[in-house]
């Protein structure tokens, strides 16, 4: 690390000095080291090391408040056992609070008395956003999304040809001449969004949510100029760039004049917009927002589609991406939709919202220097998988797709990894 002047210092004690309110120091000061937040978090699990227990990032940040902002750390830190922010204690949190935390918020849930441990590591975060110490391979998808409109880099014109492909295949597929994907179409119902891997990787995962529209009979567009439902500036801790990219997209509702966002299968897009987009922007949307999970279960249920459960042959199991499920409260949308799709459809041990991350979340798939370790933490996801003796993995979440692929490979799983909108174009019926 570059030596950090008094000046970048500064600027990250501020972020303490700023947030000296009840929450803040309520969730320093309580942690009583129990010990459940240790077998909450996949990092500790697998290496066994001390410094990856979730209570001992509490106590580094909380020693580093202590220092600066309490009088016995002032003049006698050795007492408070308060820590200098410094190079050595900067590089420390950089590895820590970036490279071992995927902020599944698991060690939240099964913490004693409600420590909000991911919220203090976001804390973190946001001190060294503020000190210029993200780690330059997630802070290149964040300027990707501020440069373009989009984390990968893709074009206006690569998008629109890879729409108008799919668009043509799609009405191959259904024999039906009247199949549209649109594009920037004002006054429609629903403003739809994409994950970028999608039209750059993953672009059957379009012509899956496509089709299901198609036969809802929805009113539908999507936008080529703002579509990215992603959003790693609530990974990086860097308030003003992810405001920056929620208020685009914001924006683009009311540019197209829709009367509703869907947010596709992403857990931190979702999160980062609908819950903590009106925190970035200071104010309340006005118009109404909705997941892709949300609004697939609502079809089925409402008969606007209808699905064959014995299109399915193979044993399906799900993974709960943590932002949508723990961090998001949608837990029974996604079961509905596979209970209606699947006629043999088996729950991973544990699930629901205490599921284990798949090591992907928290930004850990766009730092290549954390490779390894976020392979080795996805051990634990694999024996899940293993040991549902299914074929078929479902998650409604991009980067868990990504994350999942990769674990398929490493740990040679022999399954396949497929998206909610996947699985019910696989069992849809078209009329």
């Amino acid at each position: 690390m570059a030596v950090l002047s008094e000046k970048n210092i500064h600027k990250g004690l501020s972020i303490l000095q700023n947030m000296q309110d009840s929450k803040l120091i309520t969730h320093l000061n309580s942690c009583v080291h129990c010990g459940l937040c240790a077998d909450s978090c996949m990092y500790y699990l697998t290496y066994k090391e001390a410094r990856f227990v979730p209570a001992k990032k509490v106590d580094f940040i909380s020693s580093i408040y202590k220092r600066y902002y309490t009088s016995i750390g002032k003049y006698a830190p050795f007492l408070a056992k308060a820590k200098e922010l410094d190079e050595t204690s900067s590089a420390e949190m950089v590895d820590l609070f970036f490279g071992a935390c995927t902020l599944c918020g698991r060690c939240s849930l099964h913490c004693s008395i409600g420590v909000d441990i991911a919220f203090l590591v976001r804390t973190g975060r946001v001190m060294l956003a503020e000190m210029g110490l993200i780690p330059a391979s997630i802070q290149s998808t964040v300027d990707a999304s501020i440069q373009t409109g989009n984390n990968m880099g893709i074009t206006t014109e690569e998008f629109v040809d890879t729409i108008k492909w799919l668009e043509d295949d799609l009405r191959d597929e259904l024999n039906d001449e009247s199949v549209t994907i649109p594009l920037d179409r004002k006054d429609r119902n629903i403003l739809y969004t994409l994950n970028p891997r999608e039209p750059k990787f993953f672009p059957l995962s379009i012509s899956a949510m496509a089709k299901i529209f198609h036969v809802a009979r929805e009113s539908w567009t999507l936008s080529t100029s703002m579509y990215d439902i992603t959003n790693y500036g609530f990974f990086t801790g860097s308030k003003g760039e992810a405001t920056m990219i929620a208020k685009r997209l914001q924006e683009e509702v009311g540019t197209l004049n829709a009367k509703e966002l869907i947010l596709a299968e992403c857990g931190h897009g979702s999160r980062a917009f609908r819950w903590e987009g009106p925190n970035y922007l200071a104010k309340k949307f006005d118009f109404k927002t909705r997941t892709s999970v949300e609004l697939i279960a609502h079809y089925i249920k409402s008969g606007r589609i209808k699905v064959d459960k014995n299109k399915l042959k193979q044993k399906i199991t799900l993974h709960d991406p943590c932002n949508l499920v723990r961090n998001g409260g949608i837990v029974m949308e996604q079961r509905y939709i596979l209970d209606q799709v699947a006629n043999d459809f088996v729950e991973m041990t544990p699930h629901g919202i205490d599921n284990f991350c798949c090591g992907g979340g928290g930004g850990q798939l766009a730092m290549s220097e954390y490779n390894e370790r976020r392979m080795g933490i996805g051990g634990r996801k694999a024996d899940q998988i293993s040991n549902t003796g299914a074929r078929v993995v479902v998650t409604p979440c991009h980067n868990c797709v990504d994350q999942l692929i990769q674990l398929n490979s490493h740990y040679k799983l022999n399954v396949q990894v497929k998206t909610l909108a996947e699985i019910v174009a696989d069992a849809i019926i078209v009329d």
